[in-house]
């Protein structure tokens, strides 16, 4: 068998939002490295393929034009400006700007764009910078091991194998990472994790004409919520996730429930009675911020899922994912600049990626710690207030948007 061996400073394993932001990064700063990723791409991964303006604030950081032309103009995007929550009892709330305010800007601005990651992660990869980037995809880390300073990885790509040497190690390959596996203990915690499911389908009715995604709490599955996110082409991102600890307790077959809602609940059977499913059902796990995982050591960083940064009240992944490869890649940046991969150099970096998640793990383990059917009764009470409404619209929105296309990044590494 033929050895390609690689020598870097930096070894990415993992090119999912978060890797390449890490790496799209650590090129703008002119910093060499090696990027690898199991799979070729483009591929399916499973998601509910929601960008929020988190995605957006890193993109604009990236490059402007990418949100301001890009998007815009690319087939693979469908634009959101919006959402809609439908309630237990079957009453839609419709959130979305009516009116433009001080800032008629805002009136323009999508809150969502919906991608299939197939698509959005070949996009991101488009963006890698070959002068700095050593990329090798469809490479399989197998081995991690750690002599002196020195990380000696073991791979392989088809009938070739790999073996890289790296000063410093970014673990961006998701929730099975494998250097997670050896740098730390991957612990699924029920209380900050949930199962998840995805159908991609065509000809589902009913989607308003601003195109919000949809969040449906069905009565009979507390602590739960059924999507449909509209793609373009006619397609929708279709899927269902539960709670972990409510799905054990209840003993509960996400797959089957999903299918169910869709066959019997009176707000969902009409929608889809003439649409197609372009897929079977595919399930995954959803690593919630909340557990304290360790993401920094001695030569080593997590971002993305590997490092359990997934907003525990939205199971939005990507945008946090990507606020942390952008966060990384100021630590390397430093660490690189004084020659010291050592574990004090990255001290702060846990507190960076987990501080703009510190509301949602609070609400989060409130509503885990309430009876499931205050659950629903409170998602009633505090949707359909008006009040809540038009702050949400005319408050939250238009600042959601300020942050994302006009506020930089800070990343305090003291």
């Amino acid at each position: 068998m033929a050895i390609t061996r690689i020598t870097t400073n930096i070894c990415i394993v993992g090119a999912g939002p978060a890797g390449a932001t890490t790496s799209i990064m650590l090129s703008k700063m002119g910093i060499a490295h090696t990027i690898v990723d199991a799979a070729d791409f483009p591929r399916d991964k499973i998601c509910g393929d929601g960008l929020d303006l988190n995605v957006m604030r890193v993109l604009n950081h990236i490059d402007p034009s990418i949100t301001t032309h890009e998007l815009p103009n690319h087939t693979g995007f469908q634009a959101s400006y919006g959402m809609r929550f439908i309630l237990p009892g079957g009453k839609q709330v419709d959130l979305f700007r009516r009116k433009a305010g001080r800032n008629p800007h805002h009136m323009k601005v999508p809150i969502f764009y919906i991608s299939k990651r197939g698509n959005f992660d070949n996009f991101l990869i488009g963006k890698l910078d070959r002068a700095f980037a050593d990329v090798h995809f469809g490479t399989r880390i197998t081995k991690i091991e750690k002599e002196g300073a020195t990380w000696k990885l073991t791979g392989k790509k088809q009938n070739e194998q790999v073996e890289i040497e790296a000063k410093f190690l970014i673990g961006a390959d998701g929730d099975h990472s494998v250097v997670l596996k050896h740098v730390g203990e991957r612990k699924i915690d029920r209380n900050n994790y949930a199962a998840a499911v995805r159908q991609y389908w065509k000809g589902v009715t009913g989607l308003h004409p601003q195109r919000l995604i949809e969040v449906y709490f069905p009565k009979t599955l507390p602590l739960s919520y059924f999507w449909i996110f509209p793609l373009p082409d006619g397609e929708a991102n279709v899927g269902f996730g539960m709670a972990s600890n409510y799905v054990a307790k209840k003993n509960i077959n996400v797959v089957k429930e999903f299918s169910n809602l869709i066959k019997t609940d009176p707000c969902l059977t009409e929608r889809f009675k003439n649409a197609e499913p372009q897929e079977t059902v595919k399930g995954w796990g959803i690593p919630m911020s909340g557990i304290g995982r360790k993401a920094h050591g001695d030569g080593w960083l997590l971002v993305g899922d590997a490092a359990s940064i997934v907003c525990p009240t939205s199971g939005e992944g990507i945008g946090s994912g990507m606020l942390s490869g952008y966060t990384a890649a100021h630590f390397v940046k430093r660490a690189v600049e004084k020659m010291d991969y050592s574990e004090k150099m990255f001290t702060a970096y846990d507190r960076e990626i987990h501080k703009r998640l510190h509301l949602e793990e609070k609400i989060y383990r409130f509503v885990n710690y309430i009876p499931a059917k205050a659950f629903t009764a409170g998602i009633n009470m505090v949707l359909s207030n008006k009040l809540f409404q038009n702050w949400y619209t005319n408050k939250e929105m238009p600042k959601w948007i300020e942050t994302a296309y006009n506020t930089p990044i800070e990343v305090n590494m003291h």
